[in-house]
């Protein structure tokens, strides 16, 4: 991403409108209604030579266990074929999955298999955390991508060899279903902890109710109470409340990858009274004392010292002609706008924020990833 294009998306963004309309749906999660891990241990078969090799020992002692249980007893020595691979299968049961629901599955190769293209998973019970079968996993996998090669050694691979999908391979035996049925209160998680926004969510739930339903315990919690009226049948009220609407508190923040170049920023973004020097660019940020004075003759007013923040960056030259370039402001997003100009690369963003921000005068949490 080019800074020219980052300060259009900002400019995008610092012109919206305030988020006044996002739905509870949205910013929580029903305590209770969650999905569940499941994992399994499978063999995958019908693999064209790229399967695990003897040393690796799993798909063979599984291949040789999984034959003795259909009357075909074969040393485990013995076996050495290389079509077979020890897979991990995994898998997410979803709230209210009923037996028969069909899921999504996951293959992992871990043995040294090279390639699972073109194989078929066995029948593989997937467990949840309580040692319980909730679903059964088989079917024809897909790596969506290929590898070729010649004896030479030349090579053309795309996508990851060693991990593939079934989509819909797993069907559910077991049910997971919370129980919502007469239950007294209901509690909201929220995805960011905030206690401004669970104050929110729950004056806009008392106020969409005309009731006093609804109080936030702390941050990232917010307990509703059900109107007893509607405890034998909750889902009208969970749909109503599902649809709240409220103005969510965005933290400041700007996040960076330094992998990537990438840089996102919050609108709330501000930089203090501060000056940074990289490379060629020299960036400061002052606090300039001005007076305002009522007009002459005027009977009204008093005379009013204020402070106005001014952003200065210059680029660094030899020879009369160096540039001095002023932006009334000191938003990250002007920053960002002044720095397109000079022709800067996000990379030496990254830089300048990360200096600004161990200096104390950004007024944001700075996230690298």
């Amino acid at each position: 991403m080019s800074l020219r294009a980052l300060a259009v998306c900002l400019s995008l963004l610092a012109a919206a409108p305030a988020a006044a309309n996002t739905r509870v749906k949205d910013l929580t999660d029903f305590e209770g209604t969650r999905a569940n891990a499941l994992m399994g241990y499978g063999i995958v078969v019908g693999l064209q030579g790229t399967g695990d090799s003897a040393a690796s020992l799993f798909a063979n002692r599984s291949l040789a266990g999984l034959l003795a249980k259909l009357g075909i007893v074969v040393d485990p020595a013995a076996v050495n074929v290389t079509n077979v691979a020890a897979v991990m299968v995994t898998s997410e049961l979803p709230p209210f999955a009923r037996v028969g629901e069909a899921l999504d599955v996951t293959i992992s190769s871990i043995g040294d298999s090279t390639n699972l293209q073109g194989g078929t998973l066995l029948a593989t019970p997937l467990l949840g955390v309580d040692g319980e079968v909730y679903a059964l996993a088989q079917g024809p996998i897909s790596i969506g991508g290929f590898a070729a090669g010649t004896p030479q050694g030349d090579r053309v691979q795309q996508n990851h060899l060693t991990v593939a999908r079934i989509p819909r391979g797993a069907l559910v035996e077991r049910e997971f279903a919370p129980i919502l049925v007469d239950r007294e209160r209901l509690r909201l998680i929220l995805h960011d902890k905030d206690y401004t926004t669970a104050h929110r969510i729950a004056l806009g739930v008392n106020r969409a109710f005309g009731a006093q339903l609804a109080r936030a315990a702390d941050a990232g919690t917010v307990d509703v109470s059900i109107p007893e009226s509607l405890r034998a049948d909750p889902v009208p009220f969970f749909a109503r409340l599902e649809d709240v609407r409220v103005q969510p508190d965005r933290a400041a923040r700007v996040v960076l990858n330094e992998r990537t170049g990438t840089v996102v920023i919050g609108a709330e973004v501000r930089i203090a009274a501060v000056a940074v020097t990289h490379g060629n660019l020299s960036i400061r940020v002052a606090t300039r004392t001005a007076v305002s004075q009522p007009a002459p003759l005027s009977e009204t007013g008093t005379t009013v010292a204020f402070d106005n923040d001014e952003l200065l960056v210059e680029e660094l030259r030899t020879g009369p002609n160096s540039s001095l370039l002023v932006v009334q402001g000191v938003t990250v997003k002007e920053l960002v706008e002044t720095l397109n100009r000079l022709g800067a690369t996000p990379r030496d963003l990254i830089a300048i924020l990360q200096a600004i921000r161990a200096a104390g005068a950004l007024g944001a949490e700075l996230t690298v990833i």
